[in-house]
């Protein structure tokens, strides 16, 4: 008896062994899937936006055909994008963070055959178009997405789900800003309350980014996203005023992702056109407006690197961050697939700039860098808008190798993501899920 009683204590043991070894695997595999997938998107992203660009180049004042390409550029990206999603995949419209945690809490469906192709081509499309929209959100969704292919094609049945999604949700990140460590702490601080904790399902998720991040390091590039200057750490006196940039954040994501919602809805009326006119409307304006200042269109990789070699004028960029903020909602409100990630953390450099030019006129002494604050300032709107200040201060920090900054970005993050919740401002993808649960009626895959 005591020896029957051993052996199935050993054999349970074994086959729970055996189970998380399988696990720690697959994680392995889809980082490599998601690597692969996501370097194929930076790599095809970046000649269609390069193609963008030389049509915008080409443009004379004389010759109003040149000014008809990056129009029809557009109105096509445009319309291509909601084609897609609207035809043949609904959940791949948006960022898609908020229906990875909608699948964690099995509230909506992850219907990977159709997602993974339509978001990968919509968002080329729509991202290539130079509206405001970032590529981490289509990474992560890809990301999840596989983590439930490898699940479903090798037909693992004692494998959850979502140690596996959330490893592909991970890497989808890590492989977007080249930062494995925000990829890792996005899902255990944003997805908290949809990921399931225990010591595998972390391993997995650090497995799952980390060599995702290897893939794409090694297929694009493994410098830093942004390329600044690396600084020493700020005056001790100084750390005060991220104090005052923390609560200036709080406010800004507070409007922030009440404008969006709002934005969401006025622009809902647009569901019931014709794609094709909402493809005219919306690529027309974000073409003229690119046409008036190429610096108000697009992601912001360009635009954050003009900023910070203090190309422009202190007025011009109190007037560029209100354009883009208002161009952010534009371009998301319309149901194009696309991240928001990157135009926050565009509006954060802007901001701190701005705030480091403002107060290095009253303290010179105590700044000597006022792009210094660029870095705090995107950290402090990510804190404020998404509510993850450890995500926000890993992003800031990996993307541009200011390590130092550490303690400055620390006293950022905490104040605006404190100040905001007494403000009562929601995290923006929760308030994204609640958003599509009201509009249909939930779905769980069988």
């Amino acid at each position: 008896m005591k020896f029957n009683a051993s052996y199935r204590i050993y054999r349970e043991l074994t086959d729970e062994n055996t189970k998380n070894l399988r696990l720690l695997f697959y994680a392995l595999l889809i980082g490599l899937i998601v690597g692969l997938v996501a370097g194929l998107f930076r790599i095809s992203l970046s000649y269609i936006e390069d193609f963008r660009n030389t049509l915008f180049n080409n443009v004379e004042k004389t010759d109003l055909l040149s000014w008809l390409w990056p129009i029809l550029f557009a109105i096509i990206g445009v319309s291509v994008a909601l084609f897609l999603v609207r035809k043949f995949a609904p959940e791949a419209s948006g960022s898609g963070v908020h229906e990875i945690e909608g699948a964690l809490d099995g509230l909506r469906p992850m219907l990977w055959k159709r997602v993974i192709p339509i978001k990968f081509i919509a968002s080329l499309f729509s991202l290539g178009s130079g509206l405001l929209l970032g590529r981490e959100g289509p990474t992560i969704q890809l990301g999840a997405n596989i983590g439930k292919m490898v699940k479903d094609t090798l037909g693992q049945t004692d494998i959850e789900n979502n140690p596996l999604v959330s490893a592909g949700a991970a890497a989808g990140l890590a492989s977007a800003f080249n930062a494995p460590f925000a990829g890792i702490i996005f899902v255990i601080e944003e997805m908290h309350g949809h990921f399931k904790f225990n010591f595998y399902s972390v391993a997995a998720i650090m497995i799952g980014a980390g060599s995702a991040d290897f893939i794409v390091r090694i297929l694009v590039e493994a410098k830093p996203i942004i390329q600044m200057m690396v600084f020493p750490s700020p005056n001790i006196y100084s750390l005060w005023l991220y104090i005052i940039l923390g609560l200036l954040c709080s406010i800004i994501g507070l409007i922030y992702n009440k404008v969006l919602i709002l934005s969401l809805d006025f622009f809902q009326f647009s569901n019931k056109l014709p794609i094709l006119y909402t493809g005219v409307f919306v690529g027309s304006i974000i073409t003229i407006i690119g046409f008036l200042s190429p610096d108000m269109i697009g992601g912001g990789y360009i635009t954050i690197t003009k900023v910070l070699d203090n190309s422009f004028p202190l007025l011009f960029l109190v007037f560029l961050f209100s354009i883009r903020m208002l161009l952010s909602f534009f371009s998301y409100s319309f149901g194009v697939p696309g991240g928001i990630f990157l135009p926050m953390l565009t509006l954060g450099v802007i901001l701190g700039v701005l705030f480091g030019i403002i107060m290095q006129q009253f303290f010179p002494n105590l700044i000597s860098h006022p792009e210094i604050f660029a870095i705090a300032g995107m950290a402090g709107i990510f804190s404020a808008t998404v509510k993850a200040p450890l995500t926000g201060l890993a992003l800031s920090i990996e993307m541009t190798s200011n390590y130092e900054l550490i303690l400055p970005l620390i006293i950022t993050t905490v104040t605006a993501s404190v100040f905001t919740t007494l403000l009562g401002n929601k995290p923006i993808y929760t308030t994204l899920l609640k958003r599509t649960l009201g509009k249909v009626t939930p779905q769980v895959e069988n």
